[in-house]
């Protein structure tokens, strides 16, 4: 069960920068693709699923304004943000008459940039009416989740990463009485605690640094609707007291704001955690859990339903048909055997990838055992605390080369120091001499890996 993300596309030529907003933009969800010059932009925008443009000004080739000028005559639909260091009111305005729909002056904080887009670029809501998979396992949590979904009761939705729980939130929004109105998700992961009350809260002008003007939080864009806690367990417990209070009054309050929003909102919320052991070990509130966990849901491995292995396979091959020139490839004998076979640590998450890049290395009409490179050997040595090979370190990293040697010896120094301290994440960062910010950061591209973390899953796979 695959999910779908907005594209924002950064176009800035200093490098450091762009790797900068690249991780912030993508720490809070979004798919990032970079280039560093308006001309390598257009190009890119002209091959389709741009939903945002995030543009520095000061540029060689074709500066930031010719851009927008350009966009705005060829790709109306598409909404941009320009940034410079040398900021002023005129230009301001001249950006904003060309259609920019905001401008940021460079320095600025992380919070400023995720909100202004967060504000701008709504969650979006997938056509998901129908659950892919033939084992039984999967018919019954479809059943289960359409008789959920006609009851506007709470729901808690657990299971391992990459397993598709968002994609099962869509599901039953999909076949609630709130279909026609707005599905908002929002990662309680990927985004630091102080930038996490203003998302999902909302803030008046002139609340902190940098709020120039008021910004709706997630509850109320996603008022009439549904609104999705992705990854609740790892909100802060100061965060959790202000959201257990937003449950009960159904009233909201915006950062810097004295004024009650009524609150008509279906929550739904999702953890890798076994939330039952998080709440008797003091991570999360009890009342809270309660308020959330009216109704349960667990969703299985993949490996535990391999009966959709396949259906899920074909599925992914023809939702990325686009991408290669319209042609679904088939799946020779050798293909399906290895598909099979496979345990998937990764899930669901990682079985796309596996279909995405085996769609480039085959030779368009049939894919073949030696197109399926899998992602996940080094992963699974980690989950057990092995050794790994400098090539297999580099899979589980994601990169090749340096970079991904360096990233998977940080992971392993992660998961020993958390496997030695018991799951302790305060102990963790105080041993590691990083902040919990730091390493909720760096433990949540751990999980986009596919890479398990000590103590998340020992109760439910013990």
């Amino acid at each position: 069960m695959p999910s779908t993300k907005h594209t924002v596309l950064v176009v800035e030529d200093d490098a450091a920068l762009a790797e900068a907003l690249s991780d912030t933009l993508g720490l809070a969800g979004y798919e990032v693709r970079l280039v560093s010059d308006g001309e390598e932009a257009i190009t890119v925008i002209e091959q389709g699923g741009i939903d945002m443009v995030v543009s520095d000004v000061h540029m060689k080739r074709m500066d930031g304004h010719s851009l927008l000028k350009q966009i705005k005559s060829r790709f109306a639909d598409i909404p941009v943000i320009l940034m410079t260091a040398y900021g002023s009111i005129e230009k301001a305005v001249e950006a904003m008459r060309d259609g920019a729909i905001d401008y940021l002056v460079k320095p600025f904080e992380a919070e400023v940039l995720v909100n202004m887009v967060g504000c701008n670029l709504a969650s979006p809501s997938h056509d998901v009416r129908r659950m892919v998979g033939e084992s039984v396992a999967t018919r019954e949590l479809s059943t289960l989740a359409r008789r959920v979904a006609a009851k506007d009761v709470t729901v808690m939705i657990t299971g391992e990463s990459g397993t598709g729980k968002e994609v099962l939130a869509q599901y039953i929004h999909q076949n609630s009485t709130r279909a026609d109105k707005a599905f908002i998700a929002i990662n309680c992961a990927a985004i630091p605690e102080n930038m996490l009350e203003a998302t999902l809260f909302g803030y008046e002008k002139g609340a902190f640094t940098g709020a120039y003007k008021a910004c709706p939080g997630k509850f109320e864009l996603a008022n009439g609707g549904t609104l999705l806690l992705d990854e609740i367990s790892e909100m802060e417990a100061g965060l959790q007291s202000k959201l257990l209070r937003v449950l009960q009054e159904r009233v909201v309050e915006r950062l810097g704001g004295n004024r009650a929003i009524e609150l008509d909102v279906r929550v739904l919320a999702t953890s890798n955690r076994d939330m039952a052991a998080e709440v008797a070990a003091g991570r999360f509130r009890e009342d809270l859990f309660y308020r959330l966990n009216v109704f349960p849901i667990h969703v299985q491995p993949l490996r535990e339903r391999r009966e959709d292995i396949l259906p899920l396979a074909e599925f992914m091959l023809h939702k990325h048909a686009d991408n290669n020139d319209g042609r679904v490839p088939a799946l020779g004998g050798e293909a399906v055997e290895a598909l099979l076979q496979h345990d998937w640590p990764g899930n669901v998450r990682e079985l796309e990838n596996v279909m995405q890049r085996a769609m480039v290395l085959c030779d368009g009409q049939k894919i073949s055992a030696a197109d399926l490179h899998f992602e996940s050997t080094a992963i699974g040595r980690l989950r057990e605390g092995g050794a790994t090979t400098a090539e297999s370190a580099r899979e589980a990293a994601g990169e090749a080369g340096l970079n991904g040697d360096l990233r998977q010896r940080e992971w392993q120094i992660i998961v020993d120091t958390l496997r030695q301290l018991r799951g302790s994440r305060k102990a963790t960062a105080e041993k590691l001499g990083i902040s919990q910010r730091t390493l909720r950061y760096k433990l949540a591209r751990m999980r986009e890996a596919g890479v398990s973390i000590p103590g998340e899953f020992d109760a439910q796979t013990a």
